[in-house]
């Protein structure tokens, strides 16, 4: 992997995570590739499901993905299953990742209240923390405010968050939905571009997120969700593999396109192990789905 350009210097202020991450849609496309060790792709791969075989895998997808992403997306429930031991290969992802100027999403999807919550925000997103990536996943059906320890953090240390909004699974709805002309998810939006207004009276992107669904059809619409008021990215899983592409995009989101950081994980995986193959297989899925060409 060619070495970092854009590492900040010791002691030296990072960034705000939306400006980094407008930054590395520029340089290298607005695609994020998921890193979703699931124990058939490993066996495809001809990896063993074991430690060894999720650190070959993760590396390998770092060092050639790394370069064609936006950012990359590890699947935190995946190293989760193999203990301390896959955690261990989750620290080392981030970290070499961060070494080689790749930006990171860590998919956790955490939610909790006071002081547990506080130790989730701690543990992904606080300088010097073994799992610190660039943004995380977390889930809002606490309470929007219940994330107010990570919202801060991430405020304070330059990282993002995503909240989750709108999911591609079809239970979802039953929360989501709810709520009539004032529904769960459209108070979630709301909430979203509020933590991002001061960045947008300064004229920069935010970094609170959200997370919506690639093949939510027609429901950003019915539910009256002002998306291109967030000022923020928009995390798109669902396409390639779960159905999803550049139509879908377009009819689900409209006008808020140029916001969303469509998500592929599968489809571009499944291209593994023959470096060329997979690195063709991402170039593919950025093509089809990046509104935003790489410049570099």
């Amino acid at each position: 992997m060619p070495p970092s350009t854009g590492t900040r210097p010791a002691g030296a202020p990072r960034e705000p995570f939306g400006v980094r991450l407008a930054a590395a849609r520029r340089r290298r496309g607005g695609l994020c590739i998921g890193i979703d060790p699931h124990p058939a792709l490993l066996a495809a791969w001809d990896l063993p499901d074991s430690p060894a075989g999720l650190e070959r895998f993760s590396l390998a997808a770092l060092e050639v993905l790394g370069p064609e992403a936006a950012a990359l997306k590890p699947q935190v429930a995946l190293y989760e299953r193999h203990g301390s031991k896959g955690l261990a290969v989750l620290e080392m992802l981030l970290a070499r990742a961060a070494e080689a100027d790749v930006l990171t999403i860590a998919d956790a999807k955490r939610g909790d209240i006071g002081s547990t919550m506080t130790a989730y925000a701690e543990a992904w997103l606080g300088d010097g923390a073994p799992l610190a990536a660039d943004a995380v996943t977390l889930n809002p059906y606490l309470g929007f405010e219940s994330l107010r320890p990570a919202l801060d953090l991430a405020a304070a240390t330059g990282r993002g968050v995503f909240v989750l909004a709108l999911t591609s699974n079809p239970e979802g709805a039953s929360v989501q939905h709810a709520g009539g002309a004032e529904s769960v998810a459209l108070r979630i939006v709301r909430a979203a571009a509020a933590e991002n207004r001061a960045a947008a009276e300064a004229g920069a992107p935010g970094s609170v997120g959200l997370v919506i669904g690639a093949t939510v059809g027609s429901a950003v619409t019915s539910l009256g969700l002002d998306l291109g008021a967030l000022n923020g990215p928009i995390l798109a899983p669902g396409v390639g593999a779960q159905g999803a592409g550049a139509r879908e995009l377009e009819a689900s989101f409209g006008a808020a396109r140029p916001l969303v950081l469509p998500t592929s994980s599968r489809a571009v995986l499944a291209a593994g192990p023959d470096p060329a193959r997979l690195r063709e297989a991402a170039r593919s899925a950025r093509r089809e789905l990046d509104p935003l060409p790489a410049v570099d």
